[in-house]
């Protein structure tokens, strides 16, 4: 019964996901997102200093390609090697190649061209939506869900979701502070990675419950 919940909520998580990154490509696609992120933009970088742009480049550090590889190969590795949690390694790797090859797909598909006012940092490619969100939400989302069965106490769990959160959305604002990504961006990757992980959420905690079951019939 608790698998079949954990489906369930999967499901209503990706639905939502797809109605709510529908939404966004819609209201791109039409122009009618533009005060939205104008808003947001000028809020955020309303609070430009120094030390602010120290910390969310330290952010969008932490969201690239190259921290997200290497991060990629030393949970992969303890994954595989060191727990031989094969499974477990299965879902992660496919969690975090997937996505990157997601956002390319959907990078292509809209050709959204990047702000060009106020960059304080230069950035290629298309822009919606974003890489780093994208991947910010997919690593920390699926590096939550497998350490969450192996903590004990509910006071470590809330200190892992607390800096999963905290890690998505810093890396997620990063970017808009940092003039390189609008809001819609950033909220149309987390839409993406969102559905993309509880699909992929799916199928394991699916694998799980056939396994639960053979085990049980034998």
């Amino acid at each position: 019964m608790k698998l079949k919940g954990q489906l369930l909520s999967a499901f209503l998580v990706a639905l939502v996901s797809l109605i709510g990154f529908s939404c966004i490509a819609i209201l791109i696609s039409d122009h009618k997102i533009v005060q939205f992120d104008q808003t947001i933009i000028s809020f955020i970088q309303g609070l430009e200093s120094p030390l602010l742009t120290i910390i969310m480049k330290f952010f969008t550090y932490l969201g690239s390609f190259p921290v997200v590889m290497v991060l990629f190969i030393v949970v992969s590795y303890y994954l595989y090697i060191v727990l031989k949690h094969r499974a477990e390694f299965l879902l992660f790797s496919t969690v975090i190649i997937g996505t990157v090859i997601l956002n390319g797909i959907l990078k292509q598909l809209f050709h959204r061209a990047r702000p060009d006012f106020h960059r304080l940092i230069e950035a290629g490619g298309y822009s919606f939506p974003s890489g780093h969100a994208m991947s910010a939400f997919s690593f920390y989302g699926i590096v939550a869900f497998l350490l969450w069965r192996h903590i004990p106490n509910r006071l470590g769990r809330t200190a892992l979701i607390l800096v999963s959160i905290i890690f998505i959305l810093m890396i997620g604002i990063s970017r808009i502070y940092l003039g390189v990504h609008y809001p819609s961006d950033i909220v149309g990757g987390y839409f993406a990675s969102g559905l993309w992980l509880t699909i992929a959420i799916w199928f394991f905690q699916r694998y799980k419950e056939k396994q639960y079951e053979r085990s049980h019939r034998s």
